[in-house]
């Protein structure tokens, strides 16, 4: 790929993260994220396959950006310690309020069952990975996933409330139950 594609596709795929961040996979036409690039709809077959490949690639890619972001927690701390300050980030007012690359859990986890099978394998993957990096013992698998859970649908939570009071309660006490 010449240099001027791979610079197109990658603003293609850069304005469907932020798509998918706000609007999670299916709502966002390819027009709307073309658009969002600068581009028209056009050139989008030229990149990619369809508008499921993109939106597919871009949520690999931003649970790839948080898996990377999760590596660079202090590895010196144990399990628990390392749980409860990706909390404190995850479950954060700056977190809930970001557009771009920020968690695409919340807005995509209601559309998986209307989409192909391929978004639920990364989802698994990335379930799976993220357990394998913050759990220090095998047996402690559950309770990270149960910490995982509570940490995707808190934010998801105090996303659908806003920026009230409530919705920072709902991070808060999220915060304290994970450990």
């Amino acid at each position: 790929m010449n240099d001027k594609k791979a610079k197109t596709r990658d603003r293609i795929l850069e304005a469907a993260c932020s798509a998918l961040i706000q609007h999670g996979p299916a709502e966002p036409s390819v027009n709307q994220v073309m658009g969002a690039a600068g581009l028209t709809v056009g050139g989008f077959y030229a990149h990619f396959d369809s508008k499921d490949a993109l939106m597919l690639e871009a949520f690999r890619q931003l649970l790839g950006e948080r898996r990377s972001l999760l590596a660079q927690v202090d590895p010196a701390l144990e399990g628990e310690g390392r749980r409860a300050l990706v909390a404190a980030f995850y479950l954060s007012r700056k977190h809930r309020d970001a557009t771009e690359h920020a968690c695409p859990l919340p807005t995509s986890l209601s559309e998986m069952t209307r989409l192909p099978d391929s978004f639920r394998q990364v989802l698994a993957e990335h379930i799976e990975l993220m357990m394998a990096q913050l759990a220090d013992r095998p047996e402690d698998a559950d309770k990270v996933l149960a910490d995982l859970a509570l940490m995707v649908g808190g934010l998801a939570l105090a996303r659908a409330l806003g920026t009230d009071e409530l919705s920072d309660r709902v991070l808060r006490a999220a915060k304290s139950a994970v450990i």
